[in-house]
């Protein structure tokens, strides 16, 4: 099971400004294990959806090129303090995570 995500939405105004911490080794499958010499498999993230209150705000598409414990900051228009905001993500070897946290 992957490790939970942080999540911290806050209102400036009428926007949202959601930052979420990802915890994820993120391998390309390029990278040699130093004591082996062996190839470490791919393992990264491949789709990140965000709801706010059950409506898709974001989605998107990940690759290999992003770094070890990714972090992905979004605003939203037209959110309020007290939304419910479900991020979710799926990786290349089927692994799920998901976290939720209330707009401050």
């Amino acid at each position: 099971m992957a490790e939970p995500m942080r999540i911290r939405a806050t209102m400036a105004g009428d926007v949202a400004d959601v930052k979420v911490l990802m915890n994820h080794p993120m391998e390309t499958g390029q990278r040699k294990d130093a004591k082996t010499g062996q190839l470490v498999p791919a393992h990264f993230i491949q789709e990140v959806t965000a709801t706010i209150n059950g409506k898709e705000v974001l989605s998107a598409n990940l690759g290999s090129g992003v770094s070890k414990n990714p972090y992905l900051g979004f605003k939203v228009k037209g959110a309020k303090a007290g939304d419910k905001v479900v991020v979710n993500w799926v990786d290349n070897t089927g692994d799920k995570n998901s976290a939720e946290a209330a707009i401050g």
